[in-house]
């Protein structure tokens, strides 16, 4: 199953993009649970697209059984992160892959904020390496983050399709080094022309690192590198795409849709 990276600084319209990827995946898969940590994926639950659910002290304490029973009977569902930090998230978390893993239908899980479940450093459950380095059973992954530094490298590595936007930390930048084949420098944010850039990632001014669009001091769209193992890539503006469901930030202000 494929696992992808949606990865890109604050503020880039990465949690937009991030809602966009999974609605045009609810078809292709039977079983989708989000997990969603900053409550951001809400907006799929408003459009009926999937079911609503919180995981606080309580559900913390669910077995894996329970999980999975839980991910079966409601088809797709968004998990919204109630006062759980640190160690207990992750431990959460890991039982709901691990009840993913046991399903016999294709699931998508897609993990919000997922340098919080496997950190670079502290250690993280057994569960959430497999899910990224052993891909078992029929579970693919979306993994979504704006601290690429700080996410840990053996899943980077395994990942099959990166969707990178812009970054300003030079540690972000070398964590996309190594591994996508082209310039990294194209996601350098306010950068210089990228020497080397090959022809299909230029922009329409040539090859210039990518881009965020504003209006009235709201993200309108954003450019992002696609590229995949079997050696596809190309420059993707989020501008010329559009959704059914409304994207919902943190404070639950409305963003503007591109297009």
């Amino acid at each position: 199953m494929t696992h992808a990276l949606i990865a890109a600084k604050s503020g880039w319209g990465k949690s937009w993009f991030s809602q966009w990827w999974t609605e045009d995946n609810l078809d292709n898969y039977p079983i989708v649970v989000v997990l969603d940590r900053r409550d951001e994926f809400r907006g799929l639950v408003k459009a009926g697209m999937a079911s609503w659910g919180v995981i606080g002290d309580q559900e913390a304490s669910v077995t894996v059984a329970g999980w999975r029973q839980m991910l079966v009977e409601n088809g797709r569902t968004v998990l919204a992160r109630h006062q759980l930090n640190g160690d207990r998230w992750k431990d959460v978390v890991a039982k709901i892959v691990r009840a993913a893993m046991q399903i016999d239908q294709d699931v998508l899980v897609v993990i919000d904020e997922a340098h919080k479940v496997a950190p670079q450093s502290g250690g993280y459950p057994d569960a959430i390496e497999d899910l990224a380095t052993e891909g078992r059973g029929q579970v693919a992954s979306l993994w979504v983050t704006q601290r690429l530094a700080k996410l840990d490298e053996d899943p980077i590595g395994e990942m099959m399709i990166y969707m990178l936007g812009g970054f300003q930390s030079d540690a972000d930048l070398r964590k996309v080094d190594g591994n996508v084949g082209y310039p990294s420098d194209v996601h350098k944010v306010n950068g210089a022309p990228v020497h080397g850039l090959p022809d299909d990632l230029h922009a329409d001014d040539g090859p210039i690192p990518v881009r965020k669009f504003t209006e009235d001091g709201s993200t309108v769209g954003s450019e992002w590198i696609y590229s995949d193992d079997d050696g596809n890539r190309r420059r993707i503006n989020t501008k010329t795409l559009s959704m059914e469901s409304t994207h919902y930030g943190p404070d639950s202000l409305t963003l503007s849709i591109p297009g």
